[in-house]
């Protein structure tokens, strides 16, 4: 299952609490397809019914059925820039 870092947790709580106004709420990491590297991430109030949760000091992902499979043994971390941009980075899991 996909983990997060502490600096992803924070990053992903500030993120989902600005845009959404709520804590329930969490990114969401969609794929295309299950063979696909491609994955998008957008702010969501809630899970999707087929989607696993991630919650991680209070941050919360949520992973569509096709990013699951390529994240299941995988790290996300996260940091923001000089100019206040956001970068995710996904690794391998020690």
């Amino acid at each position: 299952m996909l983990t997060l870092t502490d600096n992803a947790s924070t990053i992903v709580k500030t993120i989902t609490l600005q845009t959404a106004g709520t804590e329930d709420a969490g990114l969401r990491i969609t794929s295309p397809e299950p063979s696909s590297t491609d994955l998008s991430v957008a702010v969501a109030t809630a899970p999707e019914p087929t989607d696993a949760v991630v919650e991680s000091s209070g941050a919360r992902i949520f992973v569509d059925e096709n990013a699951a499979v390529m994240l299941d043994d995988k790290i996300l971390d996260a940091e923001v820039d000089e100019a206040g941009a956001v970068r995710f980075a996904i690794g391998t899991q020690p």
